[in-house]
């Protein structure tokens, strides 16, 4: 029986896309013109309820795997159809058999409670669980034509100042090994004849939820600033540009393996805060200690201390065009007025 992890608690609807709303980037990009029957999970969170809109608006039939239909309505809307977890695994292979695409993005946030062997092991299993469950109730035959799953850029590990591409090794502490087993677990859909996309995506810029809703207001009280040295790299991406690469991988079949989602010019913390308060029009030189990280987050700190210098060299090489590749560019777009 697949269930889904509790703790995904999605934010209210909000601006996810700044003040202009939404703009699909069709003249840069292929997309999938063709109607699609789309099994989705991790729909109510930040980035499913912006693909969600995106889905909707290009004409394609969604299910999406809720633990709540009746929340789940009030934050996607009527048009969608919902399957409760908990409903049992042949009602999971009949859905499954009859999409035509899985778009997997369920897992626990990796922030918001520090970190001990019991919370390890439920981030663990709210990625490693739902992924594997995803992947057994595909009955050969009557296989989805891709699987869609997400991990992250932490596959990489501490990268410090070198250029990561997909072709990088991967790290050796915890989220690389969660991102490593993750993907395992993706990639065993192959066997069944699947085009599997393996998205590692980086720090998730969009009004609404995510990062940079949690860093506005210490920037608009004039607080701001960067986190620990300011040194490490933010694999940032605009939640438009996510959303617009998770459709091309829809029904582009270029799009096989691992890609990188994340913006061409990643920067160090310190320019990310230097961009956001000059953006806000507030000083961004107050900076938090790593001893001050370290004691609020415990080891969940890496999250923040950590960085890699991710580039989508993948999505470039199939001529993926990215609509914001700048971080001047991205914050103007979300927090203009």
């Amino acid at each position: 029986m697949l269930t889904l992890p509790s703790g995904l608690e999605p934010s209210l609807p909000g601006r996810l896309y700044g003040d202009k709303g939404f703009q699909c980037n069709r003249e840069f990009n292929t997309i999938a013109f063709r109607t699609m029957k789309i099994f989705l999970t991790g729909a109510t969170g930040f980035i499913g309820r912006a693909l969600v809109l995106r889905l909707l608006r290009d004409g394609h039939e969604i299910t999406a795997l809720v633990r709540d239909k009746t929340r789940a309505q009030s934050l996607l809307g009527q048009q969608c159809s919902f399957l409760e977890s908990g409903t049992g695994q042949l009602a999971l292979k009949t859905a499954l058999a009859e999409s035509d695409a899985v778009i997997n993005l369920a897992g626990e946030p990796l922030l918001g409670r520090r970190w001990n062997e019991k919370r390890l092991e439920s981030i663990r299993k709210s990625r490693l669980d739902v992924t594997r469950q995803l992947v057994e109730a595909m009955t050969p035959g009557r296989t989805p034509k891709v699987f869609i799953s997400t991990s992250a850029v932490g596959i990489y590990g501490n990268g410090g100042e070198k250029v990561l591409t997909e072709e990088s090794e991967s790290g050796t502490d915890f989220l690389a090994t969660l991102c490593r087993d993750w993907e395992t677990e993706a990639i065993k859909a192959r066997d069944l004849g699947v085009r599997v996309v393996r998205l590692r995506i980086g720090v998730v810029l969009g009004r609404g939820g995510g990062a940079l809703d949690q860093m506005l207001t210490p920037f608009k009280v004039g607080v701001g600033g960067p986190i620990g040295t300011g040194k490490q790299f933010v694999p940032w991406i605009h939640i438009e540009d996510l959303v617009e690469l998770i459709v091309t991988g829809l029904d582009n079949s270029e799009m096989s393996g691992a890609f990188n989602a994340t913006a061409p010019n990643p920067v160090t913390f310190s320019d990310f805060a230097k961009a956001l308060g000059k953006q806000l029009k507030r000083p961004s030189f107050v900076p938090v200690p790593e001893f001050a990280v370290k004691l609020l987050f415990g080891d969940a700190s890496i999250v923040l201390l950590q960085g890699q210098r991710a580039i989508p060299a993948h999505a470039q090489k199939i001529g993926f065009v990215f609509k914001h590749q700048t971080i001047e560019s991205a914050l103007k777009d979300l927090l203009d007025k």
